[in-house]
């Protein structure tokens, strides 16, 4: 099966659908797929929901999927970083469906492993438990949190062979493993594709079973925020 692409566009060819949902890997601007959010942009595909534990800044991540407002519905635990995503949200304009960081993980690792289900104590007694089953375990009271099952999943990597077996890079890993496992279709975007066979097989974060397609791309790598401090006079 021909895995490799030769660019994003291609990668994303016969997938893209209007109203689909997208499970998208990083964390702030750490481990995103930011080649193929912008061949998302450019194909214009409209009404999407997205599976994503932020949506990275104004102008960059999923962001410029904001701005273009072809995004419908936000599946996030944390939005503190975009403007645009609060004036949308508070506007109306925005579906907004807010989870724990964990629970989020662990909704994308549950589809992945075909899992409908799960029961969780985090968020019982606040607006997060509202309309959810509750039922108690050994006295105590966990709420109902379903799996997420993407149509697409998008992730960033950085090594992949020709098989589709992916190494991330330190905290890049992120959500990139539970979102690739939950969609149906996966495309991985990585910085380097290495010859079979030279990876080492007990370093491989991903195996390739879960990666349809792959695309190599550069990447900004840029600092969502910088701290700095003046230079000390000598």
């Amino acid at each position: 099966m021909k895995k490799i692409y030769a660019n994003a566009t291609e990668a994303l060819d016969g997938v893209l659908t209007d109203g689909m949902l997208i499970a998208a890997g990083g964390f702030g601007l750490c481990g995103i797929p930011e080649v193929l959010l912008e061949a998302i942009r450019e194909s214009g595909v409209k009404d999407l929901s997205f599976a994503s534990n932020n949506a990275g800044v104004d102008d960059f991540g999923i962001g410029i999927l904001l701005q273009t407002k072809q995004v419908k519905k936000m599946i996030s635990s944390y939005v503190g970083e975009n403007a645009e995503f609060m004036r949308q949200y508070l506007s109306g304009e925005l579906e907004l469906e807010f989870n724990p960081q964990g629970t989020l993980a662990e909704r994308m690792r549950a589809g992945g492993a075909g899992i409908p289900g799960f029961y969780t104590k985090t968020g019982v007694g606040t607006v997060i438990a509202d309309g959810k089953e509750h039922k108690d375990f050994n006295g105590e009271t966990y709420i109902l949190e379903e799996g997420i099952f993407a149509d697409l999943a998008i992730v960033k990597a950085w090594k992949a062979d020709d098989t589709g077996n992916l190494v991330f890079r330190k905290t890049a890993r992120n959500f990139n493993v539970p979102a690739a496992t939950c969609g149906k279709i996966c495309v991985a975007e990585v910085e380097e594709i290495v010859p079979r066979g030279s990876l080492d097989p007990d370093m491989i974060h991903l195996p390739g079973i879960y990666v349809n397609r792959i695309v190599q791309g550069t990447h900004e790598k840029r600092i969502e925020q910088r701290t700095t401090r003046k230079k000390e006079e000598a």
